[in-house]
């Protein structure tokens, strides 16, 4: 099942823009526009036996889709061995969630409302039964995760005259938050700039991006992993 979800979230990554694409739309080569088989759409194993190119044209297909299955395929395999019973389940829908917003951002330099805004209310709704303290601290989280950043959003804008962070960027924190609680944040904060600013370095340095201050950088596909990955171990033990 998880491939297959993962060619759906694939799917509504490239199609965001067009949702009525979404629900009608038949899977066809973007490259000469034929129509695929079923053959053609088995997760991971069509893209394997073609050698990655189209069946009719030979135009490369790219490991987009095949990425985004095995990223499905490996994101229900950690939650099973992770979590027992419903929360590995749980663990799943989160990171599922989360790879569909990463490869949004990835495509669009976009985070829908529409996934966000459930995202954090979903966090919030799993620790809803513990109530007290617990519920306090992820809703803190939530809360905090939004207004850091879009006090950070505020104060560049006001020194550099231009956007800095996306307000989306800002909600997926925020939904982050309810997830982790307000002490998972600094470490999903860390995990992705630090991750983020090392592939911008790599790229840098092998020349296929010229990085300059207005680059825009999709903080998403950086922020939905910290998340996951902070949801899965915990945070960070800086002491």
């Amino acid at each position: 099942m998880a491939p297959f979800l993962g060619s759906f979230v694939a799917t509504l990554a490239v199609r965001v823009l067009d949702v009525r694409s979404i629900i009608l739309g038949r899977s066809h080569c973007p490259h000469c526009l034929h129509r695929l088989a079923l053959a053609d759409l088995v997760p991971i194993l069509s893209w394997l036996w073609s050698l990655g190119r189209c069946r009719y044209c030979r135009s490369p297909i790219g490991i987009f889709y095949p990425g985004a299955e095995a990223a499905a395929m490996a994101i229900a395999v950690v939650s099973v061995v992770v979590f027992p019973g419903i929360d590995a389940l749980i663990s799943c829908g989160l990171g599922w969630t989360l790879l569909t917003l990463a490869l949004i951002d990835l495509r669009h330099h976009i985070l829908p409302d529409a996934l966000t805004l459930p995202l954090a209310a979903a966090g919030l709704g799993t620790v809803w039964p513990r109530g007290g303290a617990a519920l306090l601290d992820h809703a803190l989280g939530s809360a905090a995760g939004l207004l850091i950043f879009l006090a950070i959003s505020y104060i560049y804008q006001r020194l550099r005259d231009r956007e800095g962070l996306g307000i989306g960027d800002a909600k997926l924190l925020a939904a982050g938050g309810a997830w982790v609680a307000w002490q998972g944040l600094a470490s999903v904060v860390l995990i992705a700039s630090a991750v983020a600013l090392a592939v911008t370095i790599i790229q840098a340095t092998r020349g296929g991006v010229r990085i300059q201050a207005t680059t825009r950088i999709p903080f998403g596909l950086y922020l939905g992993p910290a998340i996951w990955l902070v949801w899965l171990v915990g945070p960070i033990n800086l002491g």
